[in-house]
């Protein structure tokens, strides 16, 4: 009896190029994105000319995440269409150097409105990034290997969080040098001119004569329009949830570090422990388990299986605890649950539309799902402002039970092939 054949049997030295580079520009797309979060309050000190924690900072730096909500999802459609009609590489190219250029300007900023201007640049590279290098890399990976190319690929983007972390804490007050960093990642558009070719199946798609990229194809057409909308309803789930009940596990920990007797300098910091380097470390290992669950048990119960466990898991981690040592037991398990639901989009996603439209329907999915859950950052703080901090995220924590529906009515991709 033959053994099963391991996922990477016959991948070539050029998929795992491909690979390689894809997840390159998906690290530095994740620094550039969580670098204005770890720099903004020394940033908007500086330029506000106030503390840190002071309110008008704390003000200019929700509306900032808001411009840079606004501009991905712009830069994610504009620039996923383009993939479509001029090609992967080209389009690559272009939001690599859009993020990296821009965000090396925010060094030259003196006024808020440079701010703003700069990050909603930066956040258009960045949102258009994502879509391109998933839709890449779905078809460069022969069938069998997509899942786990595609797990790898989004789980990488956890390197670039570290990466920022580690940025800002070096550069500490002085802000402005984090964002020289972020214009290296241009360096990374060389390689990918002199390394890279457009895929065989956008060629074929190109040859064809089929409107490559167009949004009256995507959304005029009930076929492809339900499923961009039912996959944007299913990442507006994830990033959501991500934004009212993951982030805010650190708020849950600090408030029992702060019962137990913690003081806040103490307490703050443990929780920053336990959200930035345990859940995420937790979230890892989710993503890279993803795709390999996505080929043993197809796409839908394997993101079925994570929102129902990620459901049961906030409650846990929401009333169990009285001690420290049980939230880092908790975090990681959480982690691996509710994040490894953003891997899936760049397995899953691409392998929904087709050649002509796979870019843009990708882009479609994930960059308008984040528009429309950005009122989430709103809406929790409301609800946190009602109800004490566990009932809060309980209650938010039943966005993941919504996901199950709109799965109930998307197809199942695995062992097919890409639509053409």
């Amino acid at each position: 009896m033959t053994s099963p054949k391991k996922w990477y049997t016959g991948v070539t030295h050029y998929q795992w190029l491909v690979l390689l580079v894809a997840s390159l520009g998906w690290v530095f797309d994740a620094f550039e994105g969580q670098l204005f979060n770890l720099t903004r309050g020394a940033m908007l000190s500086d330029l506000l000319g106030v503390s840190p924690g002071d309110p008008m900072a704390m003000q200019w730096g929700d509306r900032f995440l808001g411009i840079f909500l606004v501009g991905g999802t712009l830069g994610g459609l504009l620039f996923g269409s383009l993939g479509d009609r001029l090609g992967r590489k080209p389009v690559m190219v272009v939001t690599i150097l859009f993020y990296s250029i821009f965000s090396g300007l925010t060094y030259f900023a003196t006024e808020l409105w440079h701010v703003g201007a700069l990050r909603f640049l930066v956040a258009m590279g960045v949102g258009g990034e994502w879509a391109v290098a998933a839709a890449l890399v779905a078809e460069i990976f022969p069938r069998h290997a997509r899942t786990h190319a595609g797990g790898i690929f989004h789980t990488t983007g956890i390197l670039g969080t570290w990466l920022a972390a580690f940025t800002a804490m070096g550069v500490e007050n002085e802000w402005r040098i984090a964002y020289l960093v972020g214009i290296l990642p241009a360096l990374l558009t060389l390689w990918i001119r002199s390394s890279i070719k457009e895929p065989e199946r956008w060629h074929a798609a190109k040859t064809k004569g089929d409107r490559m990229g167009s949004y009256r194809d995507l959304l005029g057409n009930s076929k492809w329009r339900a499923r961009a909308l039912l996959g944007m309803a299913l990442a507006a789930v994830g990033l959501g949830t991500f934004w009212g009940v993951c982030v805010a596990t650190q708020d849950l920990t600090r408030e029992l570090l702060l019962n137990l007797g913690y003081t806040a300098a103490d307490a703050d910091h443990k929780a920053k422990f336990a959200y930035g380097i345990v859940q995420v470390l937790g979230a890892g290992v989710g993503q890279l388990s993803f795709g390999p669950l996505c080929a043993r048990w197809g796409r839908k119960p394997t993101f079925a299986v994570m929102h129902l466990l990620s459901f049961i898991l906030i409650l846990v981690v929401c009333w169990i605890p009285g001690a420290y040592w049980q939230v880092l037991m908790l975090l990681p398990l959480f982690g691996f649950a509710s994040l490894s639901i953003h891997a899936g989009y760049a397995i899953y996603f691409p392998e929904l539309f087709p050649n002509h439209l796979r870019s843009t329907g990708a882009s479609f999915c994930f960059n308008t799902g984040r528009l429309v859950a950005a009122p989430m950052l709103i809406f929790s703080g409301y609800v946190k402002s009602l109800y004490s901090l566990p009932i809060a995220i309980t209650m938010l924590g039943c966005l993941f039970l919504l996901g199950l529906v709109f799965l109930r009515f998307l197809p199942e991709t695995k062992g097919q092939e890409l639509p053409e």
